[in-house]
Parts: structure tokens; C-alpha cells; sequence
């Protein structure tokens, strides 16, 4: 047990003040009186919670303040609703936002403890997995900055996705609990619950009027619970809301089987439906892991529009005001019941005529599309909804037989384009297309990047396009600076903070007066030393947590992200293979050193991806075990990939590895926190790598491969990877070594499937065609590298040049253009 280290004040009344004194109070009146300790006898994890409490403390008036204003002056609401929200650790963000980082650190220092060793206690919300949920908490954070009135609705997962481990080199899922020990941000709201409904049946009915209506009964009916977290923006003057919904059981408990003896059968009730919000994304590699996320999906829609209609409600009469006070953004398909849902709560709740609720419907939502990937477009098949949503697939039916009547009076007798337009694929299973019901239930569509956008328009929704143009625009995802530069590498904001002053954090555009400081040697020493720093804190990391020495001289090249074919991981490591085989043949030669970092997360169901994963981990230990090789190449999968984590990797990046196959990644928004860190990008003309190089230079770049437009030629040709592979010495060598074993010697076949879909599967995302230059551009990187004041020249003009990749514009830009409500 630990005691304090330092004078412990005495409790008072509490106040909300942010001296250093106040703050000192608050800590210890909250140890007492919230934590329950004495504060000689508290640990540090009890020091921390008192911290989050007095924090919390300091956000509670202005979030009231902020919730009556928008009472007060009828504003129009942003719902953006997100199956993940990717938060990261909240004590940090808080401090920053409010201003008051400084004087916490000194007021919990003049207790004796060090304020990174109380964070390092918080457990990172387990409430996403990838660069989708990491969008929306950009997003909440800058519509909270910008003063939008903007809410965040999502599922309050218990357990997360998972918490990986790496068990002789392979992925091992186990449950991310991060709520074992509660959560000091959020306020639980037993009075704010909704019931969700599953199965039964319609009742078609003449009312008073003679008018047909619907009436959904008989369905099984589960419990909606809300859980509100504060979320501040910067400089404190707005905290909006992110709420999130738990699954609670109708019935907690049958005494008649308890007392029978029966407790299993006595708690089912409750377990069952209480396991819709446990975990994220249930494996979907079986028809239950399917249907519990079917109605994940339902569930946390219908809760929300049932709260936003009883918010509307509370200042206003009429629903037909509904698009003017309430805007909806659906993040992806995930939310795309919400069409459905808010035409049935219309139509049958509040008899509304069909063209009423569904101008409505359409004036209100708006659908955010972020895959190009056919696969990835989710579709349910049709038999689900009858069985679950009986009444919503009747509406789906009646919105798909009104549009495509629409679209016979554009295309009178073309049965193809209804076939592609249809929001029910008929083909292989009936089966309804979310993202096409989304288009059709939105005023806006939109992109997240350029080139994502412009593929939208020419592939996926090509037809849609056509039909109804200018409906699809372009809203480049950004980041916000708060987190992933001013909280996440101190040594480099200080700097810049040093050098230009603070406006950067409110206005990214600002850092341009970065651009002539590239030119000054002094700026470019001082840089170096900042990027120096969090490389020596990260290999210590590394070193602690997976026993691998690196050298900080070396070339820190990073690659993290969820891993999947078309990320192309593999590419990555096909070349650090080629470059340990390119210094085992010539030891003797200067080698420039480089420490590759790979990290990220594979879906449990997804065989190829985690046995990339194992194949890392493989050519790792012979690789870092080679002493042929000895600093001059190390591998490193760093597992468990998180924001907390990327807080550290990023900052210490210098090169980032954006390798996705042209024409597969939306946008990407790793490659924008690496950039604005510093790091120079090796990466295909895909995503908003378009758009960083049109910003940052091609000169401070460095790009390779095909673009989307070959890819699509090369895939129509049908590309020839066999050929390729032969006309490639080096390339053939690496794919030998790793089907023969060399890497696997006590399994050598382990990895036959890998090598098999280069070669007998038609490599599908293009490795074997881009590997040539791939390796050619990364002997440009070692050249340049080998130029340290050049390097840190380009690399000042990479953080100087990423203004526009500050989620604070794309907010702007959605509430001037989609959601018709400006910034403060």
C-alpha cells in the first residue's frame, strides 16, 4: 500500500476553480468523499480516479451550460451516429481542452505524484477497432471545438473487440475488459431507457378514417439504457455529448426457477438479452455471430431515434420541423436501419402520410460511405428481416418498389440498371443492400477522400450517380491536432508552440509558418532532437514490453493499422525479407539501419489475415536473431494496437507506410497523424495520399505503384502474377524461402496459403505487380535518410503542410454543406 509522498490537504467544500490550490482540494476532497480512501493510505490508482473525478468536476457546469443553451435557443442538432467510437484515454484530451494541463500537474506533483504515472492507470475505452471509430471521436472532438451542437450515439460495449495477445507468434483474442473497474467519465441514466423490439408479426388494419395502418406485435422486447459521456472542446466553452446504449433485460430475474433450483434457466432471460452490447463486432463466421450483429446494429439505432424524437419533441409540436432542428449522419452502413426505422416511427406511431415521412425521412439523414470493397458493403439477407424486423422489411419493399418506379421513368425497359439499383439483390439469396438503402434515404452522400469520392461516382454507385447527380460530394476526413500532435508529442508541439505561437491548435492552417523555419539550421537541430526523444521513448517501450533492443539511429519505419490484404501488410514484409536476404549476400556492405513496426488488430474470423500476422512474428525471430544482421535490420509486431498506443508509435515514426492497393482504402487518417508528426510517407496513389501529396509536394513524398485506374485495367486483363513473380529474381527468392519453411523450419507448409494466393489465386490486390517498384522507392528513402539535414528539411515541410487535415475543416465543411449548421 502506498502512502502519500507529499502533504495531503484537508477536505473542504468543493469548488470548481482551476488554481493550483483548487485543483489540490478537489483531489483530496474527492479521495475522501468520492474514492472512500484516506488519503495517507491511497495508491496511486486511487490518486488517479480522484484526479478524474475533480476533472470530471470541471466539465459538469459548462456541460449543463452548454445542453441549456441549446435549449434556450432552439438550435438544430447534429446526430452522428457510429457503431464504434474510438475515443482513447480521456484525462489528457480533458486537461488540454479546459486549459488547465499545467495546473493539474503541479497541484497532483504537490502531492507527491507524477500526473503521467496517475494517467497511465486509465483504461482506454474499448468502444472501436480502426480507423472508422477513430474518425468519429475526431469528429465529436471538433464539432465540440467548433461550437456545432453535435451529439455522439454508439453502443456501450462491455467487453470491446478484444484485447490482442501474441502466443508463439500467433493472434490470441481475449476479452478487452475495460470496464472492470468503472468508468470515472460517464453518468449512467436509469431514467433514459427505451424498449427494442424483435420478431413477432404486422397487423394490417382500416382506422377510424378508413386509412390502412400497421401495427408491429407480438415481438420480444429488450431494454435500451443510456450512458452519456462529457465531451469538451477546445478552450472549454462547448462540452456536447456522446451517449451510448446497454442492452438491459426486460426481466432480470424468474424467482419460479430460482426456487426450483433452476439458476441458469432462472438468469437466461436477462444474460440473453444482455448480451447484445458485450462485444463488438461478434464474429461473423457463424449465423449467431451474425445475427447478434443484425441486432447490435437495430438496437442501437432504434434507441437513438427514439431519444432524438423525444428531444425534437420536448420544444415542438410538429414533426414536419424535424429536418429543420435535427440533422442525422450515418457513419457507413451500420446505421442504415435508421431509414427504415424513422419511416416506420412516422408511419405508424404518428400516422404521418407516406410522402410526408418519407420527404422527412430524406431531408433529415445523410450517409457517409467508407469502403469501395463490394465485399464490405454490408447486405442482410431477407429471411433475417422477416424473422427480426417484419414491418421494416415491408417499408424497405414500399421505399424499393417507389424508387425504382422512378428510376423505370429515366430507363423505361432497361431491367439492368433495376437490377442494380434495386436496394434487394436478387441474385444467390435475396438479400437487402444497406448502402443502396442508404443512398436512396439520404439528401447527401459523401466520400471521405477525393479519389474515394471520384470511384464512388465511376464504380459502386455509378448508376446512382447518374440518376441523381450531385447528390455524392466529397468530405475529406481529418484528424484532430488536439489529440495527435498537442497531447501526443509534447517535445514537437512545444517547439512549434515555441516558434509560432499557439493559434496552430484552433487553426492548423497555421502551421504553414513552419515553411521558412525548414530552411533554418537551428529549427532543423531542434526538430531532430524532438523526433530523437520520442524515438528513445518508444524503444525503451519496446525493449520493456517485448525484449527487443533498437537502435534509435536506425530509420523507424511504422506501418499500424487493422490488418487486412488490401492494407497489404504482406508487401511489407515481402521486403524486409528482400532487404535481410540483400544484407546476408553482402554483410560487408554499409547498410543504412532500419527498425520496421508493424502493428494492428485481425478480425477473429479472419484466417489470412492472422496468419500475416504469424508470419511477422516468424521472419521476426530470425530475422532478430541473425547476427549477420545484428542492428542493421530489426522486425517488431507490437500487439494490442490502440490509440494509447498510437500515442506513442506515431510521434516516433519517420517513415509511414500507406500501402493499400490503389482504389481499396477510402482515405486512411493514420497517414495524416504520421504526417503532421513528422513522419515522410511511402505509400500508393490511394486515399488521401492524393491529397497529402497535392499539400505536402510530391519532392516530400514518397509514391509508387499503380493507380486505380491500372489496377482496374490490369484486373479486367486479368493480371498475371505468376509471370511477374518469374521476371523477378529477388521477388521469387522471398516467396520460395517463405513456402519452404525457412521461416517456419518445425512447420514448413505453414504458410503455403500466403504464398498460394500470389501465386495460384491471381494475387487480387496487386502485391507482385507493385513490388517492383516498391523496392525501388525504398532505396530512394535509404538515399535520402542517409541526408539527415535534407530528411528533417522535408520532414518540417510534411507537419508545416498538413493544415487541411484537421477534422476542425471537414466539420466545418459538413455542417456549411450537409448538415446547414455553421461553425461558432
Amino acid at each position: 500500500m502506498a502512502f502519500p509522498r507529499g502533504p495531503a490537504a484537508a477536505p473542504s467544500q468543493r469548488t470548481a476553480a482551476n488554481d493550483v490550490a483548487a485543483i489540490k482540494q478537489s483531489l483530496c476532497d474527492h479521495m475522501i468523499y468520492s474514492v472512500g480512501k484516506d488519503p495517507l493510505t491511497a495508491t496511486s490508482r486511487d490518486w488517479f480516479l480522484a484526479a478524474a473525478y475533480a476533472l470530471r468536476d470541471r466539465l459538469i457546469g459548462q456541460w449543463m451550460r452548454t445542453m441549456r443553451g441549446y435549449y434556450d435557443h432552439d438550435v438544430k442538432r447534429v446526430y452522428y451516429l457510429s457503431m464504434e467510437f474510438l475515443v482513447g484515454r480521456a484525462m489528457t484530451n480533458a486537461m488540454i481542452n479546459l486549459g488547465i494541463y499545467d495546473a493539474f500537474r503541479e497541484a497532483v506533483g504537490e502531492l507527491g505524484y507524477d500526473l503521467d504515472e496517475l494517467q497511465s492507470w486509465e483504461v482506454e475505452p474499448a468502444l472501436g477497432n480502426g480507423g472508422l471509430g477513430r474518425l468519429a471521436a475526431c469528429l465529436v472532438d471538433s464539432m465540440a471545438t467548433l461550437g456545432i451542437p453535435g451529439f455522439g450515439y454508439g453502443i456501450r460495449y462491455e467487453f470491446g473487440m478484444f484485447t490482442q495477445h501474441i502466443e508463439q507468434g500467433w493472434q490470441v483474442e481475449a476479452p478487452e475488459n475495460w470496464l472492470r473497474y468503472g468508468n470515472p467519465w460517464e453518468f449512467q441514466r436509469p431514467g433514459v431507457m427505451y424498449p427494442v423490439r424483435f420478431g413477432g408479426r404486422v397487423v394490417r388494419y382500416r382506422d377510424a378514417d378508413g386509412r390502412w395502418r400497421h401495427q408491429w406485435v407480438d415481438a420480444e422486447e429488450l431494454m435500451a439504457m443510456a450512458y452519456d459521456m462529457p465531451v469538451p472542446g477546445y478552450g472549454g466553452g462547448t462540452v456536447n455529448n456522446l451517449r451510448l446504449w446497454a442492452a438491459k433485460s426486460t426481466r432480470e430475474f424468474n424467482l419460479k426457477y430460482f426456487n426450483q433450483g433452476n439458476y441458469i434457466e432462472a438468469v437466461r432471460d436477462k444474460n440473453e438479452s444482455e448480451n447484445l452490447s458485450k462485444v463488438l463486432y461478434p464474429s461473423d463466421s457463424t449465423a449467431r455471430g451474425r445475427e447478434l450483429r443484425f441486432r447490435q446494429e437495430f438496437f442501437f439505432v432504434c434507441a437513438s431515434l427514439q431519444d432524438i424524437i423525444a428531444r425534437f419533441r420536448r420544444n415542438h409540436s410538429s414533426l414536419e420541423m424535424l429536418p429543420d432542428r435535427v440533422a442525422i449522419q450515418l457513419n457507413d452502413t451500420h446505421p442504415a436501419m435508421t431509414i427504415a426505422e424513422l419511416m416506420r416511427i412516422l408511419l405508424d406511431e404518428h400516422h404521418l402520410e407516406w410522402e410526408a415521412a418519407w420527404s422527412i425521412t430524406t431531408r433529415t439523414c445523410a450517409y457517409t460511405n467508407h469502403t469501395l470493397l463490394p465485399e464490405a458493403l454490408e447486405t442482410w439477407p431477407v429471411d433475417l428481416f422477416e424473422q427480426l424486423l417484419p414491418r421494416h422489411l415491408e417499408i424497405i419493399f414500399e421505399i424499393n418498389q417507389r424508387f425504382l418506379n422512378d428510376v423505370r421513368h429515366n430507363w423505361p425497359g432497361d431491367a439492368e440498371v433495376l437490377r442494380r439499383l434495386s436496394l434487394v439483390d436478387e441474385d444467390g439469396g435475396r438479400r437487402v443492400r444497406m448502402a443502396h438503402l442508404a443512398v436512396v434515404g439520404s439528401h447527401s452522400v459523401n466520400g471521405v477522400a477525393q479519389i474515394h469520392t471520384d470511384l464512388m461516382k465511376s464504380t459502386i454507385f455509378a448508376d446512382f450517380e447518374r440518376f441523381q447527380p450531385g447528390k455524392i460530394s466529397c468530405k475529406t476526413n481529418g484528424i484532430t491536432p488536439r489529440r495527435w500532435l498537442l497531447a501526443a508529442n509534447t517535445p514537437l508541439a512545444g517547439l512549434i508552440t515555441s516558434s509560432i505561437g499557439d493559434g496552430w491548435i484552433a487553426d492548423l492552417s497555421r502551421l504553414r509558418d513552419l515553411v521558412p523555419l525548414a530552411e533554418v539550421a537551428a529549427f532543423r537541430r531542434a526538430f531532430a532532437a524532438a523526433k530523437l526523444a520520442n524515438k528513445e521513448r518508444l524503444a525503451e517501450v519496446i525493449e520493456q514490453r517485448l525484449g527487443i533492443p533498437v537502435s534509435t539511429a536506425s530509420l523507424f519505419d511504422v506501418m499500424v493499422k487493422r490488418m487486412h490484404e488490401y492494407k497489404r501488410q504482406l508487401l511489407n514484409v515481402l521486403y524486409v525479407v528482400t532487404r535481410y536476404n540483400r544484407i546476408r549476400s553482402n554483410p560487408s556492405a554499409f547498410w543504412l539501419p532500419r527498425t520496421v513496426i508493424i502493428g494492428g488488430k485481425a478480425a477473429p474470423g479472419y484466417q489470412m489475415a492472422k496468419l500475416i500476422i504469424k508470419l511477422i512474428n516468424d521472419i521476426a525471430d530470425v530475422i532478430n536473431n541473425d547476427p549477420l544482421v545484428g542492428d542493421r535490420l530489426k522486425l517488431v509486431f507490437v500487439p494490442n494496437y490502440n490509440v494509447s498506443t498510437a500515442e506513442m508509435i506515431i510521434p516516433a515514426a519517420d517513415l509511414s507506410q500507406q500501402i493499400s492497393t490503389a482504389g481499396t482504402e477510402a482515405s486512411g487518417t493514420g497517414n495524416m497523424k504520421l504526417a503532421l508528426n513528422g513522419a515522410l510517407t511511402i505509400g500508393t496513389w490511394d486515399g488521401a495520399n492524393v491529397e497529402i501529396c497535392e499539400e505536402v509536394g510530391a519532392d516530400n513524398m514518397f509514391l509508387f505503384g499503380l493507380t486505380a485506374q491500372e489496377v482496374a485495367r490490369e484486373r479486367r486483363a486479368g493480371w498475371d502474377s505468376q509471370a511477374a513473380i518469374a521476371a523477378n529474381p529477388e521477388l521469387a527468392q522471398v516467396l520460395e524461402m517463405i513456402a519452404s519453411g525457412y521461416f517456419s523450419p518445425e512447420q514448413c507448409d505453414r504458410y503455403q496459403p500466403v504464398v498460394d494466393g500470389l501465386v495460384l489465386g491471381g494475387d487480387p490486390y496487386l502485391l507482385t505487380a507493385d513490388y517492383p517498384a516498391y523496392v525501388a522507392t525504398q532505396e530512394r528513402v535509404d538515399l535520402l535518410y542517409r541526408q539527415p539535414e535534407e530528411w528533417t528539411r522535408r520532414a518540417i515541410l510534411n507537419v508545416a503542410r498538413m493544415g487541411k487535415f484537421s477534422s476542425d475543416r471537414t466539420v466545418a465543411e459538413y455542417g456549411a454543406e450537409i448538415w446547414g449548421v455553421p461553425a461558432r
